[in-house]
């Protein structure tokens, strides 16, 4: 499924801020009952929210919804309404959420940052990030794969999904996302929408 990054938000905690990227994907979801619960948001940083939006546990999973919910609701529902509402929220570290702003807004801040270095990096060697995919959701962690494309083969490199999307944001690399996987984590848009936008806090 092609996605997008929809927005990087900040939720408050008691231990302090926690960043939260969420993406929006197009078209229709490919496998519309999976069979699977919906385990709701999970990430690369386990984290405990206190947002009023949900419980997180150590784990950074939500509890599991009834799996009976979505099929109760399932029945005239055109799949692409659906996508439109839902989004795929992970929480991930705030540096690399700022990073990940960085890498969308196009903002040179002089020496690199690690991302940056990283980037540099493949393409001196003559690679290039050729696309991100979300492909897994292992114990309320997300798994990202990374494939970048070199002179000698193309490679396939497992990432933390924070990290390949600070690299999608620099290089505009296409975003997918598995389906299975979307349906296992996504959530309503609405739930996320009172959220602050990171680039919001950075603005000077």
């Amino acid at each position: 499924m092609d996605a997008e990054i929809d927005g990087v938000l900040v939720a408050e905690t008691p231990t302090g801020p926690v960043a939260i990227v969420t993406l929006a994907v197009d078209g229709e979801v490919a496998a519309a009952d999976t069979g699977a619960a919906d385990t709701g948001a999970a990430g690369d940083d386990a984290a405990e929210l206190d947002t009023g939006a949900s419980d997180l546990d150590a784990e950074g999973t939500e509890p599991t919804r009834d799996p009976d919910e979505d099929d109760n609701e399932d029945d005239g529902w055109e799949r692409d309404q659906e996508v439109d509402e839902y989004v795929l929220p992970i929480f991930i570290g705030f540096e690399e959420a700022v990073s990940i702003v960085r890498g969308l807004e196009a903002e040179d801040i002089g020496r690199p940052l690690t991302h940056d270095l990283l980037l540099d990096i493949v393409e001196e060697l003559g690679g290039r990030v050729d696309r991100v995919v979300v492909s897994d959701l292992q114990d309320g962690t997300y798994v990202a794969d990374l494939h970048v494309d070199s002179p000698r083969e193309s490679l396939v490199i497992d990432a933390r999904p924070s990290d390949s999307l600070a690299l999608a944001a620099r290089t505009n690399a296409p975003i997918e996302v598995v389906p299975t996987v979307f349906e296992q984590g996504r959530e309503p848009a609405s739930k996320y929408a009172d959220l602050e936008d990171l680039r919001e806090v950075l603005e000077p």
